[in-house]
């Protein structure tokens, strides 16, 4: 596993601490809460700690940054008792396979908390009843145009493919995936195609009829991905590689941007024209994911003696109007929190949080993790099969609407 740790700040601890949590938990300043946070998170909640270190009464931070996500998610699955975090920085769906595997510990909100955040933000992060943290930010994806190549927002997926074709001769593809990979970034593809993991109710509930159709999304496919001959036409890479600086270079007209990285696109003059990828029927959107990433509270923070000091440090930092709106200053992501989300947010933050309000597809692990093949392995070896391999569409989708079926239904079990 590749990992690298950032420089672990031990800052002096006021003697006031951040009058959020009446009554925060007074303990020797020698006490000490690690947190774990992935590549981006890391930088940013040092530079918020240099900015305040005395989020609660006699506790100091370190910060623990991971290379990326993936190697975020290896090390807190090989955490043991010892070097597990007290904090760690997660996404919604390690919340089933933490309290699962003792990893996690539950959480009891105030009302004053709870009201901070919507019902839906706050079952993004429990399992069988429990909360296990705190929202902090939405995590999502949205697709943005290039102005100089494009007129107006397309108003469906084939505008945006008869776009390309007529001028496929300048350009390296139609529509690139440049953050979040090809199984969570290209959902919004998959989707617009008819290849749903999982289907979500009007009422909020998971739908438990069949999640796709393999003749829709086979007929799609070879429509709208295809040439005449069954080979990809190029509109849509089976790889993310090159995506983002062939965007950036007007080589590509459309792309799924993460609100992690939007700032790049910002520094090279580009609009925040965001929106959901398109639907196949004109006016209609492709749900991409669209849940919250959370601050989640270990079994190892009482372990190491520090339950109490990291129960107050993520109601202050990240359950407060100041903590929340100081991190997303740095983070510059969508907030999660009601009171974060007051603070005059950039446009790029305003067109992502308007993207997960159109159409988004919560993240349930339970659905995705798989029976036997899971949804993050089946989706990129369906693109690679019949965008790369040239392999029958129709087979090809009546394996991944088994997959997705058998998963479905070993999800709805563990729900």
């Amino acid at each position: 596993m590749k990992k690298r740790y950032s420089a672990a700040s031990i800052l002096a601890v006021a003697a006031l601490a951040f009058g959020v949590i009446a009554g925060a938990p007074a303990q020797a300043a020698s006490k000490e809460i690690v947190i774990w946070a992935d590549e981006t998170r890391g930088p940013n909640l040092e530079k918020l700690m240099a900015q305040k270190s005395d989020w609660v009464r006699g506790y100091t931070f370190k910060i623990v940054t991971y290379s990326s996500f993936d190697a975020l998610k290896a090390a807190f699955d090989n955490a043991t008792d010892k070097s597990g975090p007290d904090i760690v920085m997660a996404a919604n769906d390690w919340v089933a396979t933490g309290a699962k595997g003792g990893k996690l510990a539950p959480l009891t909100l105030s009302a004053a908390t709870k009201a901070q955040f919507t019902p839906g933000q706050l079952y993004d992060l429990t399992y069988k009843g429990k909360l296990y943290g705190l929202p902090v930010d939405i995590n999502n994806v949205a697709m943005i145009y290039n102005s100089k190549l494009v007129k107006a927002a397309p108003s469906s997926f084939g505008d945006m493919v008869d776009l390309y074709l007529a001028n496929k001769s300048t350009l390296k593809a139609g529509l690139c995936v440049a953050g979040g990979g090809m199984s969570w970034g290209a959902l919004g593809v998959a989707t617009a195609m008819g290849a749903y993991p999982y289907k979500i109710t009007s009422a909020g509930a998971v739908d438990t009829a069949d999640p796709m159709n393999a003749a829709t999304v086979a007929a799609n496919v070879s429509k709208y991905l295809l040439d005449a001959n069954g080979k990809s036409n190029g509109f849509f890479p089976a790889s993310d590689t090159g995506c983002k600086d062939n965007f950036l270079a007007g080589k590509v007209p459309f792309a799924i941007i993460g609100n992690w990285e939007w700032k790049d696109y910002v520094a090279k003059g580009f609009k925040m024209n965001l929106s959901a990828v398109p639907g196949v029927t004109a006016g209609t959107y492709a749900p991409s994911f669209g849940s919250v990433s959370g601050a989640l509270l270990t079994t190892y923070a009482a372990k190491h003696g520090v339950e109490a000091g990291a129960k107050t440090a993520l109601f202050n930092i990240f359950g407060s109007r100041s903590g929340a709106r100081a991190y997303q200053a740095i983070e510059g992501r969508p907030p999660a929190s009601r009171d974060g989300a007051k603070f005059a947010p950039t446009a790029a933050q305003k067109g992502f949080a308007k993207v997960a309000g159109i159409t988004s597809l919560p993240q349930i692990g339970a659905m995705l993790n798989g029976a036997g093949t899971s949804y993050w392995d089946a989706l990129p070896s369906f693109w690679t099969a019949v965008l790369v391999d040239g392999k029958n569409p129709t087979t090809e989708s009546t394996k991944l609407a088994a997959i997705f079926k058998a998963n479905l239904a070993a999800g709805l079990k563990d729900l």
